[in-house]
């Protein structure tokens, strides 16, 4: 919206409204949009906390991790909420909307009113189970299915969706109509693993900041066509306008982080994690950067591999498991890691996984 009002209706060249010309450039309008969103969850956090107290939208602590977990029983959970209301205020305000910018809003709140749905049914109806794993799967598929066949039919971001860009290899490969399919285990992989991760104070918080700072450079370099050719990435017109989404996700994950490090005085519950991870997987697809986003979210592979093994293991090795429980972060409680300890060094490897896939921008 300030795009065309600032740039479009009130920029005159060579006058003092000239000045407006810097809405135009998507460097500016993400700086400040990710601003906006920190200021906003910054204003509306602390009264949110307090209705969700005063309405008893708190957390309760499942038996498996009671020992470690006692003392966060009680916390306000369900942050999510102004999360996603943020990050969509911002996104009307500073992006220019297109097909792209409008996918990714989308993704956000399909998959946040997912988690909505499953907080909703846990903290208000007091279900511990919550929204049952086969109609959440069902959800989640749904909202995938959609996104990778409306790219299959209408390729906004190339004019060979099938084509998958490999980190380290020059040329893409083919992979047809397995790329439907694909997409979908992208973007719910995503939302399932930034769930998992959100177990300690501040790791998927902190975790999904530094994965939103990357795509943010990511988008923009995929949306600037001189950028995208000079490193051999795919071109993806409009994709630029991803990087102040992304920029957004960015401020919104500090922002929260302000309240959510430890000890966390607020949850995001399932619904900030599912719109993050449903958010970032659609704009990994949208910008066809699928692989990369295994590096960029190492950590979150990382949470969700240990639950497949552990189950696997438990399964084939008559109950025999590999981690003394997970997702990882509480295996590494079990060894007697102290939670802030266990989160920074998750950042710090977070970081590291975050530079690394930007060094591969040259390399594929």
């Amino acid at each position: 919206m300030f795009y065309y009002i600032f740039y479009k209706l009130l920029y005159v060249p060579d006058s003092p409204l000239a000045v407006f010309n810097v809405f135009r450039y998507i460097t500016f309008r993400a700086t400040y949009a990710s601003l906006m969103a920190l200021i906003l969850i910054l204003l509306v956090m602390p009264w949110f906390i307090r209705k969700a107290k005063a309405l008893g939208i708190t957390e309760g602590v499942r038996w498996v991790i009671a020992e470690t977990h006692s003392g966060k029983a009680g916390t306000p959970t369900m942050g999510g909420i102004p999360i996603v209301l943020a990050t969509i205020i911002s996104a009307l305000l500073w992006a220019r909307p297109n097909e792209l910018v409008l996918i990714s809003i989308l993704a956000l709140l399909w998959f946040g009113g997912i988690g909505f749905l499953d907080d909703y049914i846990k903290v208000v109806k007091g279900k511990e189970l919550g929204l049952l794993g086969r109609y959440k799967l069902l959800l989640q598929g749904i909202g995938a299915a959609m996104i990778a066949v409306f790219l299959w039919f209408h390729p906004s971001s190339s004019s060979y969706p099938s084509h998958l860009s490999v980190p380290f290899l020059k040329t893409p490969i083919d992979i047809g109509l397995l790329y439907i399919p694909f997409a979908m285990l992208v973007i719910i992989g995503a939302a399932n693993a930034v769930n998992l991760t959100d177990g300690l104070d501040g790791l998927a918080s902190g975790c999904t900041l530094f994965a939103a700072l990357s795509f943010s450079v990511l988008s923009y370099l995929a949306g600037n066509s001189k950028f995208s050719h000079y490193l051999g990435i795919v071109y993806v017109p409009g994709g630029g306008e991803l990087a102040i989404i992304c920029a957004i996700l960015a401020g919104v994950s500090l922002g929260f982080l302000w309240f959510n490090s430890y000890p966390a005085q607020v949850f995001m519950g399932d619904t900030g994690a599912m719109a993050f991870g449903g958010a970032i997987g659609t704009i990994a697809v949208l910008i066809r950067k699928e692989l990369v986003l295994v590096i960029v979210g190492g950590i979150f592979v990382a949470e969700a591999l240990s639950v497949i093994i552990q189950v696997a293991s438990y399964k084939l090795r008559g109950e025999k498991r590999v981690f003394k429980k997970t997702p990882l972060h509480h295996h590494f409680q079990e060894k007697g890691w102290e939670e802030p300890k266990i989160v920074i060094r998750f950042w710090i490897v977070a970081i590291i996984l975050a530079l690394i896939s930007l060094s591969t921008l040259k390399l594929m």
